[in-house]
């Protein structure tokens, strides 16, 4: 039995190019600004979930109203760890983005999402009368509601919103703090030192990588299978008559 062809959905393509052009121009706004924040937050989340994955643990997680943060650690692959952070909010703002384009499970995502937030934010959110602990508990609380609240719709509209400011932000941040400013004490200039390897030459790989991450991810997101295609267009002909 032949697999199903893929095909572009140009639908999709128009809809993340429409997004990703209104999040530009809103980028300083305080419309994207809690945007930028979750993405902090998946940041900081990622250095920690590498530091439990190589043996580590997390001690504590903070993040703070000018778009910043930190996640100390103990044990596990100190290189890992400090690479998890902007190729970790990379990928789960690529992962959320699939999953809305490519599922119709967007109310079940955002619940999940949800819970994974609130989880995280009471466990290492710290200290707990700070901004971070309490966009954590706003943010996480927000996604269930809408989760369990609103439609289908409008779960995926905010679910593909957040994946795509994810995977603009992480390589908007790697430019801004690596390339643009390499005298910052970055992840990538924590690396340097261990490794012996310059914090340009980190940058450098990291935005390549997070590119072409991107790019594949989107690509992936607007592709849809040809036999939904043809569900699709019979459903349209069906209801024109």
């Amino acid at each position: 039995m032949s697999r199903p062809k893929t095909s572009i959905d140009w639908r999709t393509v128009a809809l993340f190019i429409g997004l990703s052009l209104a999040v530009g121009l809103l980028w300083e706004t305080p419309v994207v600004y809690p945007l930028k924040i979750l993405v902090v937050f998946f940041h900081e989340l990622s250095h920690g979930l590498m530091a439990i994955l190589t043996g580590g643990e997390i001690v504590e997680i903070q993040v703070v109203a000018q778009q910043g943060g930190h996640c100390i650690t103990i044990g596990g692959s100190r290189i890992l760890t400090l690479s998890a952070g902007y190729l970790g909010s990379l990928v789960w703002g690529c992962t959320i983005l699939t999953l809305a384009a490519r599922t119709r499970l967007d109310r079940g995502i955002a619940v999940t999402l949800g819970v994974i937030l609130l989880a995280v934010t009471a466990s290492y959110l710290r200290p707990l009368a700070s901004f971070g602990f309490g966009f954590g508990i706003a943010s996480s609380l927000a996604l269930i509601f809408m989760g369990l609240k609103l439609s289908e719709r409008i779960c995926d509209m905010v679910l593909r919103l957040i994946g795509l400011t994810s995977c603009l932000y992480a390589v908007l941040d790697i430019k801004s703090d690596i390339l643009d400013r390499p005298e910052l004490r970055s992840d990538a200039a924590m690396l340097a030192e261990v490794t012996g390897l310059p914090t340009m030459f980190w940058g450098v790989l990291w935005i390549s990588v997070a590119v072409i991450t991107a790019l594949a991810f989107l690509i992936f997101a607007s592709r849809t299978k040809e036999q939904d295609h043809l569900k699709t267009l019979l459903k349209r002909r069906a209801s024109a008559k």
